[in-house]
């Protein structure tokens, strides 16, 4: 007999295909989901340690994102660039700018929705703010180095996403059951933080926040889920699931019952932050720097 086994999965991959489906789906929702404004809410919470007053900023997946309150409640009169990963997300954000155009024509703060492609023809930003997208990123390092360049010199970055810990005991249950994932296996908030090194971040800080959520039935627990993504783990439980497997995962569900009666699920939340630095120059036999370069390491001396 010959036993083969799969090859391990690394964390945070994540089927395009299925990734694309969800988008869709997604960009049909009222509103963002739920959990989404009140992570945003949080992040917004940690702003008042930074300083800098930005006058543009980029929202990442700014639909689903849901931080439209708690950005215009600290920065009014900023600047925004939307950007959105698919192009049914940005018609959601090209509906919001024409709901807000008022607004944004007398507090004279103009807004653009972008394509990430379209990110090396706008101006630099102050901010990049990213809520509760990572996790469902393809290809982090490549977001990153977009984020990076995105920012004007002694800007700054933050953002959040779900971290490894993140329904636990869903994922105990799918395997009892040999279900395959339930979710990808996401980033760990060390490996993010060596990520954001790499791509040229200076001074990153990484966090995280462990809550639990509760639900009176396993029916409104699985809605909850939906409304906060759907399931693109490339091993998955692949093929068709009828009445029967729902009927065995509500079952199943009943197991998170706490001694309250309620259903219980972990999340752990991961938050970041870091600052854009102005570059290093490398000092030859003969070096030219510019006004422009010898302003920003003067600035860069004064903070330090």
């Amino acid at each position: 007999m010959q036993i083969t086994t799969s090859p391990a999965i690394r964390p945070q991959q994540l089927d395009p295909l299925a990734l694309q489906r969800q988008a869709r789906r997604l960009s049909q929702a009222e509103a963002a989901p739920w959990l989404h404004s009140e992570v945003a809410q949080r992040m917004a919470e940690r702003l008042p340690v930074i300083k800098l007053q930005p006058r543009r900023l980029l929202q990442w997946s700014a639909f689903l994102g849901g931080s439209d309150a708690a950005l215009k409640a600290i920065y009014p009169d900023a600047e925004q660039v939307r950007v959105e990963p698919t192009s049914e997300l940005a018609e959601r954000s090209l509906a919001a700018v024409k709901r807000g155009w008022l607004q944004t024509l007398l507090r004279r703060t103009p807004s653009q929705v972008l394509a990430p492609s379209a990110l090396s023809d706008t101006a630099k930003v102050d901010l990049v703010w990213a809520n509760m997208g990572l996790h469902a990123d393809a290809d982090i390092p490549r977001t990153l180095a977009q984020w990076h360049d995105a920012l004007a010199v002694d800007g700054f970055l933050m953002f959040s996403c779900f971290g490894p810990d993140s329904f636990i005991e869903l994922k105990k249950i799918y395997a009892a059951q040999g279900w395959g994932r339930p979710a990808t296996e996401w980033w760990d908030m060390h490996d993010i933080g060596d990520l954001l090194i790499e791509a040229g971040f200076a001074d990153p800080v990484m966090d995280q926040d462990r809550i639990s959520l509760t639900w009176a039935d396993a029916e409104s627990l699985l809605k909850d889920l939906r409304a906060l993504g759907g399931n693109v783990a490339p091993e998955r439980l692949e093929g068709c699931r009828g009445k029967a497997w729902r009927a065995s995962l509500l079952e199943a569900l009943e197991g998170l019952r706490g001694n309250d009666g309620r259903l219980r699920l972990s999340l752990e939340l991961v938050y970041g932050h870091a600052f854009k630095a102005a570059p290093k120059l490398q000092l030859n036999a003969e070096t030219h720097v510019s006004l422009e370069q010898m302003r920003s390491m003067v600035r860069q001396a004064g903070k330090k």
